[in-house]
């Protein structure tokens, strides 16, 4: 990784005294000023920074700036280095003597880097280039890989997981032991619990894996995170979709969830995936490089000719939070657009105001399937308790059990593709298919938050 101009991005006096202690984009530099010290990589300057800005990337892998005006010192501590990055040859894959795992590429942080121009990050590194970064994968598994996305999960659609569902399948077909799918977190847990409908009576574990902080920076979890992901796919006894992630912000373990019951639960920590309503399925201790069993309740690998591969998916589904004084014409609004289902991300154990009611009724007597579930997230809905969780379900709407709203989101959309039929949709709905509905729940899965002491 190199620059046609050492110093981009800095003019004038600034640039001077960088090149005059010999610095570079890349060189490590120590700055003094106001009685603070700050060392780091330096940064090329983009063009939305002053010109007395010096960018810095921390250890922490945060970048800052640093206004260079008043009196400071800076020294150069070690010049740039130049990066290479090459994809691993087949000659160093141990074939034959261990299990086959499959990396499917679809962009996000775990396969990012800066783009230095705008500071933005970019889903530019290839799968090799993430292997070429975690060698130890090497002693694990025989690695195969390839890029079939390239883009950040925010812009993912039902149609990317129908692509992604019909790579992965032949992906299997061909004799692997586990498929990794490489994703961004913001929707990963979608694109689970998609492929988990999608693809059932798995021969082999889908595990799904990215990185809350992007490959290029010191603290980035993807090798951990990748890592972790790679032995699952190679040893778990489950043939189910999962996603594996840090377990606790520290390098401790990864935690293995399950796809359909799983949820995004911070902004930035590395341990932001966590199970609710269920606990994860096993946990991976990357010291060991062991896989560690936390639940006997997992669908087992089946045979290959027993998988069965239903890929499509209804894009006509909404999915809508309910909040206080919510308007009835949003519901008429997808009436009118002609949706197909509604999810409804109910208060408590499952409600919405009076004044939505004849509207919901509309949309059901038109054909559209109306889907219950909390906001709460954990818990389950009943709506027999309280008169108006009993006027929704007369009105027909289908109760959504503890499913997650996003889990029952993703649900509705692919039993729509499946079939169009009102009845055997609220049996589809209804039944417990890969899990994504847990009949007892445990004092446990509530979490003990932290009350200041």
């Amino acid at each position: 990784m190199g620059y046609e101009d050492p110093l981009k991005g800095y003019s004038g006096k600034l640039r001077e005294i960088l090149k005059s202690i010999g610095a570079s984009i890349g060189a490590r530099i120590r700055i003094r000023k106001d009685g603070e010290v700050y060392e780091g990589i330096l940064m090329p300057r983009h063009g939305f920074a002053g010109k007395q800005i010096l960018v810095l990337k921390l250890d922490n892998g945060y970048n800052i700036g640093i206004r260079t005006v008043g009196k400071m010192e800076i020294d150069l501590v070690a010049k740039a280095r130049e990066i290479k990055f090459e994809a691993i040859p087949s000659a160093r894959q141990r074939i034959g003597e261990l299990p086959r795992v499959f990396i499917l590429g679809t962009g996000g942080t775990i396969a990012s880097r800066v783009e230095y121009e705008t500071g933005a990050v970019k889903p530019a590194m290839s799968v090799d280039e993430i292997l070429d970064i975690v060698p130890e994968l090497l002693d694990i598994a025989v690695i195969e890989s390839e890029t079939i996305l390239s883009i950040f999960s925010e812009d993912m659609t039902s149609k990317y997981w129908e692509i992604i569902a019909e790579e992965v399948a032949k992906v299997i077909e061909s004799g692997v032991n586990g498929v990794v799918i490489a994703h961004g977190t913001d929707t990963m847990a979608y694109t689970a619990a998609a492929l988990a409908f999608a693809i059932q009576n798995l021969p082999a574990p889908i595990v799904l894996v990215g990185a809350q902080r992007s490959s290029d920076r010191p603290s980035t979890d993807a090798a951990y995170n990748l890592k972790g992901a790679v032995i699952t796919a190679a040893k778990a006894p489950f043939g189910e979709v999962v996603i594996a992630m840090h377990g606790m912000s520290s390098d401790e373990y990864i935690a293995v969830h399950r796809g359909v019951k799983t949820r995004k639960m911070h902004t930035s920590r590395r341990d932001t995936f966590q199970s609710i309503n269920d606990i994860p399925i096993a946990k991976v201790d990357l010291r060991t490089n062991k896989l560690k069993l936390l639940s006997n309740r997992y669908l087992p690998r089946r045979n290959l000719e027993e998988m069965r591969v239903r890929p499509k998916f209804e894009p006509k589904v909404a999915l809508v939070k309910v909040y206080p004084g919510i308007d009835p014409e949003i519901i008429d609004f997808l009436v009118d657009k002609k949706y197909k289902g509604i999810v409804l991300e109910g208060t408590g154990l499952g409600h919405i105001r009076a004044e939505a009611l004849p509207a919901i009724r509309r949309a059901i007597e038109e054909g559209i399937i109306v889907v219950m579930t909390s906001q709460c997230l954990f818990g389950r809905i009943n709506m027999n308790v309280y008169a108006r969780g009993r006027d929704l379900l007369a009105l027909g709407v289908i109760p959504g059990e503890d499913m997650l709203p996003e889990t029952a989101f993703v649900k509705l959309s692919w039993v729509l593709a499946q079939t169009q039929n009102p009845d055997e949709v609220r049996k589809l709905m209804t039944t417990n298919m890969v899990y994504e509905i847990n009949p007892v729940h445990r004092y446990e899965l509530f979490p003990r938050w932290y009350h200041g002491e």
